[in-house]
């Protein structure tokens, strides 16, 4: 970005994905301030490294910024987004910052009404263990890094995209991975029609050397491909796909199966989380991971040591010999 845009304030801080994006411009260098309506752990997180955060909305707030950022959950008619635009300071949403940081890099995006998070990073995961030291922005906590958010040295950054409110099309990644169309949002789109029509448009930003990994058991999904004019990997439980699990044991709260590509046995795939949708979700990462020539045997090592995302069918403990989960 601009060298003058040093400041950056974000109406909204505390939010999963506002709160990775603000951590890694507070890394990169950038002044960042903030607001929310109440303190919580991530601006405890952004506070140590040294962002100002107000409690509280207030005109006050955007003084000095120069460029405000907002979150899909705050009102456009908010008192620090009107005091910015009658300073003249740029206002704009969160995916355009994460759409400057991805311009960057070589951006892989995960999008999907369902499983964007927990495969966004597994696709990190998968990255990291192969040696690509990707910058990852997650919208939960994942375990393995103690954040949402990992920033790396790489060429690569990975992110999950939103798609609730159409600002995921602000995104051009080299990648996309779409893991689910079903019809919600809907207050947004108005019909299910809409809603593939802003996933056809979010793919078609792949460049011609990129690629688009797509679910093949979603039927949406399946509707979706015959109109896409780039490089498509499908993976799914179903016969068909270029990517299918098959074996599958789930036992507790891990899961094993066989990862076989276009009809070629590549080998067994264990993860410590449990779940059919996590299978799916593990096959995506897959994907990403062969199409950037990392071996499966490192792909399967990243998927083993993979520790979840917190309150994603995270396991807080055993009562009276009851497994209570947080999802």
């Amino acid at each position: 970005m601009f060298k003058r845009y040093q400041q950056i304030h974000f109406v909204g801080i505390g939010g999963a994905g506002m709160s990775g994006i603000a951590e890694i411009l507070l890394n990169l260098g950038y002044r960042v301030t903030g607001s929310d309506l109440r303190r919580s752990e991530s601006i405890e997180r952004l506070e140590t490294l040294g962002a100002k955060v107000f409690i509280g909305h207030e005109a006050p707030h955007v003084e000095g910024a120069h460029v405000v950022v907002y979150s899909s959950a705050v009102a456009r008619d908010n008192v620090e987004i009107q005091a910015a635009r009658q300073r003249a300071i740029p206002v704009i949403p969160r995916a355009e910052m994460l759409a400057e940081l991805m311009r960057l890099k070589y951006g892989i995006a995960v999008a999907g009404t369902h499983g964007k998070t927990t495969t966004t990073s597994m696709v990190g995961a998968v990255l990291a263990e192969g040696r690509y030291d990707p910058t990852i922005i997650v919208g939960g906590r994942v375990t393995s890094l103690g954040s949402n958010v990992r920033l790396g040295q790489g060429e690569f950054l990975v992110a999950e995209a939103d798609e609730s409110d159409g600002s995921f099309l602000k995104l051009a990644p080299t990648i996309a991975v779409v893991t689910t169309i079903d019809a919600e949002h809907l207050d947004h789109y108005g019909t299910l029609e809409a809603l593939q029509e802003a996933f056809a448009a979010f793919v078609a930003k792949v460049p011609f050397y990129g690629a688009a990994v797509l679910c093949l058991d979603q039927p949406n999904i399946q509707r979706l491909i015959p109109r896409l004019e780039k490089r498509v990997i499908t993976y799914g439980l179903e016969a068909g796909a270029d990517l299918v699990a098959r074996r599958l044991r789930l036992a507790g709260m891990t899961s094993r199966f066989e990862v076989w590509q276009r009809g070629a046995l590549l080998g067994e795939c264990a993860l410590a989380i449990p779940g059919r949708h996590n299978v799916l979700n593990a096959l995506a990462a897959i994907g990403v991971g062969l199409d950037l020539e990392i071996p499966f045997v490192t792909i399967g090592k990243a998927l083993a040591a993979f520790a979840g995302v917190q309150r994603r069918f995270q396991v807080r403990g055993t009562v009276d010999r009851v497994t209570v989960v947080d999802d």
